[in-house]
């Protein structure tokens, strides 16, 4: 926060992520948001980023679900450290740019995570995946080798850079930062990524965590309202949870990315058990609390949402569900052609299920 003099009083001014952590608290006595990754860029049947088709700007499978725009939208910086045009699911950044401040204008709520490439084994204009890729899990110094007195510093202090300059472009008309959930250095208790937990030490990856937000901090981001969030796990201790948590001065926002991969009854069983601990956790430590990442993919069960979702969810103080991206081979939210378009009308009508008309000031 800032201090600002008013005479001979003192006027303390909250930095917008201070605005943006009271607004998710406020909005929790209302209920959870419904939150979807590349939300107006692109959907199950069309593909308005990779052609750029003006006629397809403001599409949305949610919004053509149930006649409302999702309150939370989530988009993803992968790419940009590599100076692309394009992040790593082929949409332009100047779209990315363009949407999440509309989004934010019309009264939404924004994500950022980041799938940056392997420093290691990218080339300087990237790889196939998943070599040079995120996934590129074959060298297990990456992040050492990134952090200070490493060989790829030097790179990644480059890479951090150019996510800075990006963010600094984030601003409304009137030049005013747009408050952002960053969500950096997730999954990170799984292995799938060069940050994951067996290919870097607890105390590394925290130093990678420290290295991140300490340069955001420098370049005066107060916009940043930090997430931390792992796996769905299903056996979290608090001891295990604390190897890797940055610590509470660094954390707003926890969570966890919860898919259904494997069979419904584990998923159900699994999930219960990481959200009784995290929202246990969550209140002991005055922290907000999300499903950062989930969804069940191509959606082979029409009644999923209301069926195992949703009675799950409504057990818990949660600020957003985010369901990740809608592509023609893989997708996770709802559009009005497939099976389960009506049992999400039937989410969207529940009384604590917020979409962007449910939020917006």
């Amino acid at each position: 926060m800032m201090l600002a003099s008013c005479g001979q009083k003192t006027v303390v001014e909250k930095t917008q992520s201070e605005q943006l952590a009271e607004r998710l608290q406020t909005l929790l006595a209302k209920g959870y948001m419904m939150g979807h990754q590349d939300d107006p860029m692109y959907g199950v049947t069309w593909m308005g980023t990779y052609r750029g088709d003006s006629a397809e700007l403001g599409r949305s499978d949610v919004l053509a679900t149930v006649g409302n725009y999702p309150a939370v939208m989530g988009f993803d910086l992968g790419g940009i450290e590599m100076g692309d045009a394009k992040n790593l699911d082929s949409v332009p950044f100047t779209r990315i740019h363009d949407e999440l401040i509309a989004h934010h204008e019309r009264g939404g709520i924004v994500t950022l995570s980041w799938h940056p490439r392997n420093p290691v084994t990218t080339g300087d204009k990237g790889g196939t995946f998943p070599q040079g890729s995120a996934w590129d899990v074959t060298d297990t110094t990456v992040v050492k080798s990134v952090l200070e007195g490493g060989a790829q510093h030097a790179k990644f202090q480059t890479w951090m850079t150019r996510v800075g300059d990006f963010i600094e472009t984030l601003k409304t008309q009137d030049g005013q930062r747009v408050p952002i959930i960053f969500r950096p250095w997730h999954e990170n208790n799984g292995s799938w990524f060069w940050w994951g937990q067996k290919l870097c030490t607890d105390e590394e990856f925290h130093s990678l965590w420290n290295m991140l937000q300490d340069y955001m901090n420098q370049r005066g981001f107060d916009n940043l309202l930090w997430s931390y969030s792992p796996n769905l796990d299903g056996h979290w201790t608090e001891e295990r949870f604390l190897q890797r948590y940055p610590g509470n001065d660094r954390v707003t926002l926890i969570g966890e990315d919860a898919y259904q991969w494997g069979t419904e009854e584990d998923f159900k069983r699994d999930l219960t058990a990481d959200l009784n601990f995290l929202s246990n956790f969550a209140k002991n430590n005055q922290k907000l609390m999300a499903m950062t990442e989930c969804g069940l993919k191509n959606m082979t069960d029409s009644t999923w949402w209301t069926r195992v979702l949703q009675p799950i969810m409504d057990q818990y103080p949660i600020s957003y569900f985010l369901l990740w991206r809608n592509y023609k081979e893989e997708y996770f939210g709802p559009s009005p052609e497939l099976p389960c378009a009506a049992d999400f009308k039937n989410l969207y009508e529940a009384e604590n299920t917020l979409f962007l008309k449910d939020i917006s000031k």
